[in-house]
């Protein structure tokens, strides 16, 4: 019963608010539109509130997972901002101390002052050989010593003497020479010491060369390879040479020059030289320094033995077997032959020790390599082909010796020495010089029928003769000799003409060694196995086998020694090369 008690008051509550709610209902039904647009309005509002925290929420989500990565690269600028100056400072400080070291530990070239009395002395007597540079330069040595005379007169020193030559020829010993015999302050300093990767430093230690010499006048200037620094200007691409010779030029003849430095320069290359360096009021004298004649030799052959203790030896002999060499090759020969002379046990040095060191300098160390049968045999009649047709032909030189001994790159060779100093060559004689040069190479073919790499130094050469005899000689008949500018301005026909020519001279050289050689087989042969049996064969052993064998003669007027000989009737004797003989019994003797 209590709980039937209970129910209804709950069902007449309800009841009683329905109708409650039904009459509030009722009573605003009039404004039921707008607070159905207020609800939509409040329901969005809500939305946009609810999506704002969530975007709210993402983004506090994110700045805490980036907090890091941002708090270190603020970190970091901020500590660079502050250390800047500090950073800046160390950086050039480091730089400096980079720049001082290398300045540090790079050479400082000093001008070599020579005295006379230091071991690197040395006299006018200890020079022989080249008498025309001696004379120039003892002229300066005699100025220095005693000015009077010649400030007498109104003379001046020179300024400057170039000397040029090939190597070896003994310029900077002459240089010496001056620095002993004058009693002149003497400096002395390399051009390469000037170039250096640093711009102007060549032109600083030039200064400073110069400055030097300038406190201790009279004072002489030695400049050795003077190609190094004193090349035609416009051809450097950093500057740095044309630098240092426009200062060496304002040093010669400048502002500043006082004109009591001498400058001596020695330089291989003279058509390197820029003209401005070869005018005259810099270098005044030009002094060509030439390889020694007989007499020369001589005198640098008896310089170089005063302390060897010799044999009988006959150094003239040894002067003319020595046709072209320098002072420093003859210097060279008498050492090797004192070294030869040592290894042999001999208490003084023998004419054969000069000759094996006269094989030494000009044909190499002897090697050690074996050849087999028949690469011997090929060498040997290689040789005897050179050999033959240089006691053939009447303008080459005679054969001193033939081996088959091989010597640094060369498996055998043949030595011609001359009988004199000779410095000009006819067209004739320059065919006669390429047919010995392709003898050994036409011997190979007529004897093997076949033809090897070993004469590959025999064809360079004669390309370079016939290219010579025909760009540079004027010996063709394409016009005159070299352009200036080489063969630039030169058409395709005069070239294609100048390279036949030059396939002509040589086939014409060809032909030459091989009618020889056919003509004289015999001797040919028996200058081979004399060379297989014996490896070395000597003057006297190639005159034997020569005897009776008449040398070929020329036409008259071609070749002729003497230029303006009257031409005269051909004497008796073999046919002359390049005519035919006119008696019908005459032709082995005919090329």
């Amino acid at each position: 019963m209590s709980s039937q008690a209970t129910a209804v008051p709950d069902s007449t509550n309800a009841a009683h608010g329905a109708v409650v709610h039904g009459a509030t209902a009722v009573a605003h039904g009039a404004t039921g539109k707008a607070a159905t647009h207020a609800a939509a309005v409040h329901a969005a509002a809500v939305h946009a509130a609810a999506v704002h925290a969530a975007a709210a929420r993402a983004a506090a989500l994110h700045a805490s997972q980036s907090a890091p990565s941002a708090s270190w690269t603020t970190e970091i600028q901020n500590w660079a901002l502050q250390w800047e100056p500090v950073i800046a400072i160390v950086f050039f400080t480091a730089l400096i101390l980079l720049m001082w070291r290398t300045l540090k530990v790079m050479p400082r070239i000093k001008p070599q002052r020579i005295k006379p009395a230091s071991n690197q002395a040395v006299t006018f007597a200890d020079i022989a050989g080249v008498d025309e540079a001696k004379a120039e330069l003892q002229e300066i040595v005699e100025f220095l010593r005693e000015p009077k005379a010649f400030h007498a007169l109104g003379a001046k020193v020179p300024k400057g003497i170039l000397l040029h030559g090939p190597p070896g020829t003994g310029k900077t010993l002459l240089a010496k020479a001056v620095a002993n015999e004058s009693g002149a302050q003497f400096f002395a300093q390399s051009a390469a010491s000037f170039v250096e990767m640093f711009a102007g430093l060549g032109a600083a230690r030039i200064r400073r060369l110069f400055a030097v010499a300038r406190k201790h006048e009279p004072a002489i200037i030695f400049i050795d390879e003077l190609d190094a620094v004193g090349g035609r200007r416009g051809s450097d691409i950093s500057g740095e040479k044309d630098q240092t010779l426009n200062q060496l030029l304002v040093e010669m003849d400048g502002f500043a020059t006082s004109g009591r430095v001498v400058v001596i320069a020695a330089s291989n290359l003279l058509e390197k030289l820029d003209p401005a360096l070869l005018r005259p009021g810099r270098f005044d004298r030009q002094v060509f320094v030439v390889p020694p004649d007989v007499k020369g030799r001589l005198g640098v052959l008896q310089v170089h033995t005063r302390d060897k203790p010799l044999e009988d030896i006959d150094l003239g002999l040894v002067a003319q077997q020595t046709s072209g060499l320098t002072g420093a090759d003859l210097a060279n020969i008498c050492n090797e032959a004192a070294i030869f002379a040592t290894r042999r046990g001999a208490k003084a040095i023998a004419l054969r020790d000069f000759d094996s060191a006269i094989e030494r300098v000009i044909a190499g160390v002897q090697s050690k390599r074996v050849l087999n049968s028949h690469e011997k045999r090929v060498v040997a009649f290689h040789e005897a082909g050179h050999a033959l047709c240089g006691e053939l032909l009447p303008s080459v030189d005679r054969v001193h010796r033939i081996s088959i001994v091989p010597r640094g790159r060369a498996l055998g060779y043949t030595l011609n020495l001359p009988a004199e100093d000779r410095y000009l060559k006819t067209r004739e004689e320059l065919l006669d010089y390429m047919t010995v040069l392709l003898g050994g190479r036409v011997a190979e073919q007529v004897v093997f029928g076949a033809i090897t790499t070993g004469a590959s130094d025999d064809l360079k050469r004669v390309a370079d003769i016939s290219h010579s005899m025909v760009h540079d000689f004027a010996m063709g008949t394409a016009g005159v000799g070299r352009s200036p500018d080489g063969d630039v301005r030169l058409s395709e026909t005069t070239l294609r003409i100048r390279d036949e020519e030059r396939q002509d001279l040589i086939e014409e050289a060809r032909r030459a060694a091989q009618k020889l050689i056919v003509a004289h087989r015999l001797q040919l042969d028996a200058l081979a196995h004399e060379l297989l049996e014996h490896e070395i064969l000597d003057r006297e052993a190639i005159e034997r086998i020569m005897a009776g064998v008449p040398r070929m003669e020329r036409a008259p007027g071609v070749g002729l020694r003497v230029v303006a000989a009257t031409p005269h009737a051909p004497p008796p004797g073999p046919a002359p090369i390049g005519l035919p003989d006119p008696s019908p019994e005459g032709g082995a003797g005919r090329l």
